[in-house]
């Protein structure tokens, strides 16, 4: 289950990123949607965060060392 929320966090970041940059290219600053999408992207890397900090000092996902 926390994986499942983890992957789906990664995957709304990486769709978060890519409204910014649609927005970015097509509005020409016109609009603030960049701003509002480049600020859920910072909002949603927060919770992934805290969540993944959670996550590990409930032990439900361990460290690997590299």
């Amino acid at each position: 289950m926390i994986k499942f929320l983890i992957i789906a966090c990664l995957l709304l970041i990486v769709l978060s990123m890519a409204s910014g940059l649609f927005y970015l290219v097509s509005d020409k600053g016109e609009s603030k949607k960049m701003v509002t999408a480049l600020s859920i992207r910072v909002g949603l890397s927060l919770l992934l965060f805290a969540l993944l900090l959670i996550a590990w000092s409930q032990g439900l996902i361990k460290p690997h060392g590299i």
